[in-house]
């Protein structure tokens, strides 16, 4: 039993050492350390500060942090009307196989996915599923989603796709043309809660007022500090918040 739980614990300790960014921050710490005693140790101190940044930059409560300033001004809405689901996309792999055809949603996409599945159910209003991608893909965000959305029980009369757009503000654009022409006057936005902030400001923009349902919120939040919340992780959750925080920015100065 002993044996077992040591195993345990210095394989936690160990693996985020291993992988990468752990293995290069302790690498430029071990050669920082090296530089102190062997001189120049201007350098070495510049290894050690470099190697310091990324580990904080690495640690998960960091990128809670952040995470918590994009999503701390929304809440999960308790009455839920509306005529029509505005379901964003969040990138897709188009060459993935699947069962039911090819390509897969991201991580994020497939949590907005489900979320728009189990609201239509409750509203019994159309899906519109905004994603165009990129010009090389072979598929469209918007028709991988249409599978998983049918997949998930959803009537295809039920589903629309704006195919177009390419980001945040041309899904906004590109789905009041439609709601527009067809008439819908109440939609309900559905995105991932870090996303929400931007996404609300694109709608803004176009002068198209929506309900906003965040998908997520809290998963990325504050949390119980544990021990191994002092280990480097990777900086996925971290490079997400930041591009966030500038695409806002970026919306709010061009847009």
């Amino acid at each position: 039993m002993f044996y077992s739980t040591l195993l345990f614990y210095v394989k936690k300790l160990a693996t985020p050492f291993i992988v990468p960014p752990g293995i290069f921050i302790l690498l430029l710490l071990i050669a920082g350390a090296w530089l102190l005693i062997k001189k120049p140790r201007k350098i070495g101190l510049i290894l050690i500060f470099i190697g310091i940044f990324m580990w904080i930059s690495a640690l998960p409560p960091v990128s809670r942090l952040l995470y918590r300033g994009l999503e701390s001004e929304f809440e999960m809405p308790t009455r839920i009307h509306g005529d029509v689901i505005i379901l964003l996309g969040a990138g897709i792999d188009d060459r993935a196989p699947d069962l039911t055809g090819i390509g897969i949603p991201s991580q994020s996409m497939l949590e907005r996915i489900v979320a728009a599945a189990r609201l239509q159910r409750r509203l019994h209003v159309p899906v519109l599923v905004s994603g165009g991608g990129y010009s090389h893909q072979k598929i469209s965000e918007a028709e991988v989603t249409k599978r998983y959305l049918e997949d998930l029980g959803v009537p295809p009369e039920k589903i629309l796709l704006e195919k177009k757009s390419r980001d945040t503000i041309e899904n906004a654009r590109y789905t009041k043309k439609i709601c527009d022409r067809i008439g819908f006057q109440n939609p309900v936005l559905v995105t991932s809660s870090y996303h929400l902030k931007r996404a609300l400001l694109s709608f803004r923009k176009v002068g198209m007022p929506v309900l906003p349902f965040p998908v997520g919120i809290g998963a990325r939040g504050p949390k119980e500090f544990l021990w191994t919340d002092v280990l480097p992780m990777d900086y996925h959750d971290i490079s997400t918040a930041l591009r966030e925080y500038v695409g806002y920015i970026a919306y709010r100065l061009l847009y």
